[in-house]
C-alpha cells in the first residue's frame, strides 16, 4: 500500500493525514482482505477489464471516507464496477470489512491521493460516473488553494470520464457549494444536470451517511451538484 505523505509528493494537496486509530478489525481487513479488494497505487494504467473480471459501467468514488455511500451504490448497482480512492487507512479498511460482509464483488479500493491516481492509474474515457461527496471545503481564504475542485483537477476528470458521463458533488459548506459551482460552469467541459446556476436535489442512490444525520443534527443543510461531461 502507497505512502500518499512521501517528502517527494507536491507541496500543497487536498488532505491532511490525520492520525486516526486503526482498529485490530480494520488492521485485519487492510491485511487480509486486500488482495480482494485492494489495487496498489503505481505509475501505470490499470486494466480495468481485468481488475474487475468483466467489463461494465464503471463509478468513481473520491474520498470515500468510512465507505457508506460507496458501498451502498455497490449494492444497490450490481451492473456497475465501483473504485474507491481514500488516503486514510481506518476508512479503507471499515469499507473492505463491510465489503466482506455483503458478499460484494464490484468494489475495489486504492488508498492513495487522488489526484496521482487520475494521473496515472484512470485510462482516458473509462469512467461513467464520479461521485465526490463532503470534500474537505478548507474554509479560510488562505487555504482556499487545497481545496479539490479547481480547474486543473476538473480537466482531469472530464478526461477521465466518457461524453456524457455524471459529476455528482456534495457539500454541507455554503460557500464551497458556490465554488465547485461556479468552477465546473465556467468551463467548457461541464453540464449542469439540472438548469445553469441550479443545485440538484440528493439522489436516491446517495443515502444519508452518519456524517450527514451529523449535519442535520446541527442544523447544517446539504448542496448537492450534478454535471454532465459535454459530449
Amino acid at each position: 500500500m502507497s505512502n500518499p505523505d512521501s517528502p517527494r509528493r507536491r507541496t500543497v494537496r487536498s488532505f491532511v493525514l490525520r492520525g486516526g486509530r486503526t482498529t485490530p478489525g480494520q488492521e485485519r481487513a487492510l491485511t487480509e482482505l486486500w488482495p480482494v479488494y485492494g489495487c496498489d497505487y503505481s505509475l501505470e494504467s490499470l486494466e480495468l477489464n481485468a481488475l474487475f473480471g468483466r467489463k461494465a459501467p464503471r463509478l468513481l468514488e473520491i474520498g470515500f471516507g468510512t465507505g457508506d455511500a460507496l458501498l451502498e451504490f455497490a449494492a444497490i448497482h450490481p451492473e456497475f464496477d465501483c473504485l474507491g480512492v481514500e488516503v486514510h487507512r481506518p476508512g479503507a479498511g471499515h469499507l473492505l470489512m463491510a465489503a466482506e460482509n455483503r458478499g460484494l464483488t464490484n468494489l475495489r479500493v486504492v488508498c492513495h491521493d487522488a489526484v496521482e491516481v487520475l494521473k496515472h492509474q484512470i485510462p482516458p474515457q473509462s469512467l461513467d460516473r464520479v461521485h465526490i461527496f463532503f470534500p474537505d471545503p478548507w474554509p479560510k481564504k488562505r487555504h482556499h488553494k487545497r481545496r479539490l475542485i479547481q480547474p486543473a483537477f476538473l480537466t482531469l476528470l472530464s478526461q477521465a470520464l466518457v461524453p456524457g458521463g455524471v459529476l455528482r458533488l456534495a457539500t454541507d459548506w455554503e460557500e464551497y457549494a458556490l465554488h465547485m459551482q461556479a468552477v465546473c460552469e465556467a468551463s467548457g467541459d461541464w453540464v449542469n444536470s439540472s438548469a445553469p446556476g441550479a443545485f440538484a436535489a440528493r439522489p436516491e442512490d446517495r443515502p444519508i451517511t452518519r456524517f450527514e444525520r451529523r449535519g442535520q443534527r446541527l442544523g447544517h443543510p446539504v448542496w448537492d451538484l450534478e454535471y454532465r461531461r459535454a459530449q
